[in-house]
């Protein structure tokens, strides 16, 4: 852990025990959305910060909502982030740290002394305070850990022993539990006599002796029944309970597929540990959606602030990868070199076929992916659905082998026009078979399918592409080996 060279970064922790939230005196025509963060607003701070007028830049940032806060040191320089937070020390709220990108927040972090780190965390949510600390070096953590609250530290120690992405890693351990003797009236009574709650509920949980959920009411329920009903007469006893372990992407299909707002999280003896709700889901299916796309790619995390050699070492592998697979199709126009050079009009249209069969695999590449992440797409019917996708690829390798055959036809002639039309509807046919198998295989596996499926649906559609062309010109007649 970095000490700051000043007590610049010492006063920015300290005022975030006031935590003063800037939204709380942002009226609306300062917070107007049109006039954030535009260029010229950001190039006005650059040079406030330049010019060390610690006054103005205050002034231009006070109005601010955490969030955009959150967003303006991200479009900073690392140097112009360290001048702009310690010189806007009141307004560096825990808001706006859990705001920040993962990466920007590890820097800021870095930059403080452990006792400063722990007074942020202190302030944070339990998720946003495991989510600050779990990026952090081992030692880092066992520093910051040290300086909190010891009911804190369990907290965060407990939720540290789960794996990363888990339903046990980002719950929100503060549950609105009752027992289930207690009747609507005394449930009334107690959330009336503690009334400062620190977090937000949308239900009770009713619980027995052995801590089990057992049932949960919605707050509307609660309002509107008699004071004598007992809680046990009118809770929902039908609960979707996540385990402790469960990925985040179930949890976030869950939420989705049984619209829930709220779900109780349950250890592996079944005991209540926390809740999940819909805001964290929001967040997990913007971040899962993001990182799948990513894979896709190839393009690692993806994030623009992300440290450069990560970046280079995320990317460089697929791109390795991606060099020893055109070195396959490479390879196989090598073998038809002599019909190439005797007629020209198959290397002009041959990259046609590689170009639209790999199209056509990226689509139902996509597809299932997707469908393997909601679960659409299982061992159960991945027999019906490569059939579908089959039937698909058939239709759309006709209709375009047919526009495709007869542009050539009129071009070159017609017997080039229907080699480069069977050759499409062949390399279609392929591409819609590896579109499905490849994701499913790397699912099968164990690995991400979204990780390195393209890489290898791109393999087999460029290399079917050009087998099938060229060896149909050769087997025609057109040109020989």
């Amino acid at each position: 852990m970095v000490e700051p060279a000043d007590k610049d970064a010492v006063l920015l922790a300290d005022a975030l025990e006031d935590d003063v939230r800037p939204d709380d005196r942002i009226d609306d025509e300062r917070h107007d959305e049109e006039n954030r963060l535009k260029p010229e607003y950001v190039s006005a701070v650059r040079e406030a910060l330049e010019e060390g007028e610690k006054g103005a830049v205050y002034d231009l940032v006070e109005p601010l909502h955490p969030a955009d806060i959150a967003d303006l040191l991200e479009l900073l320089d690392r140097d112009e982030r360290e001048q702009l937070a310690t010189a806007i020390t009141d307004l560096m709220t825990v808001d706006v740290i859990a705001e920040l990108n993962d990466f920007v927040r590890g820097e800021m972090m870095t930059a403080l002394p452990a006792q400063a780190v722990a007074l942020i965390a202190q302030q944070l949510e339990t998720d946003d305070a495991v989510q600050l600390l779990e990026d952090l070096d081992e030692e880092d953590q066992k520093a910051i850990i040290a300086n909190l609250q010891p009911e804190t530290q369990v907290v965060v120690n407990s939720a540290l022993s789960y794996p990363e992405e888990t339903a046990g890693r980002l719950m929100n351990r503060h549950v609105m539990a009752v027992p289930e003797h207690l009747t609507v009236g005394d449930l009334i009574d107690y959330l009336r006599e503690n009334g400062d709650f620190t977090h937000d509920f949308h239900e009770v949980f009713v619980i027995d002796a052995a801590h089990h959920p057992v049932g949960s009411c919605a707050l509307n329920w609660i309002l509107t029944a008699p004071r004598w009903v007992r809680l046990t007469d009118i809770m929902k006893r039908d609960q979707t309970l996540i385990p402790v372990t469960m990925d985040q992407e179930e949890v976030a299909l869950m939420f989705q597929k049984y619209a829930l707002i709220s779900a109780a999280v349950v250890d592996e003896s079944g005991r209540l540990v926390g809740q999940m709700t819909v805001d964290d889901v929001v967040h997990i299916i913007s971040e899962e959606a993001g990182e799948d796309a990513l894979l896709m790619s190839g393009a690692g995390d993806g994030d623009i602030n992300e440290p450069i050699r990560e970046a280079y070492s995320s990317r460089v592998r697929w791109l390795v990868a991606n060099l020893g697979t055109a070195v396959v199709a490479s390879g196989i126009i090598a073998l038809f070199g002599a019909a190439i050079e005797e007629l020209v009009a198959l290397a002009v249209l041959m990259p046609i076929v590689a170009s639209i069969g790999g199209n056509a695999g990226t689509q139902t590449m996509a597809v299932s992916v997707r469908a393997i992440a909601t679960n659409q797409l299982t061992r159960s019917n991945t027999k019906r659905i490569l059939w579908r996708e089959m039937r698909v690829a058939m239709l759309n390798g006709v209709t375009v082998a047919v526009l495709i055959g007869i542009a050539a036809g009129l071009l070159f002639s017609p017997m080039m026009g229907a080699v480069i039309a069977a050759a499409m509807v062949i390399n279609i046919a392929v591409a819609g078979l590896a579109g499905v198998l490849v994701p499913v295989i790397f699912e099968r596996l164990g690995q991400d399918p979204a990780v390195a499926s393209s890489v290898f649906v791109t393999m087999i559609t460029d290399s079917m592409g050009f087998f099938a062309f060229l060896g149909l010109a050769v087997a025609s007649g057109l040109a020989s080996l």
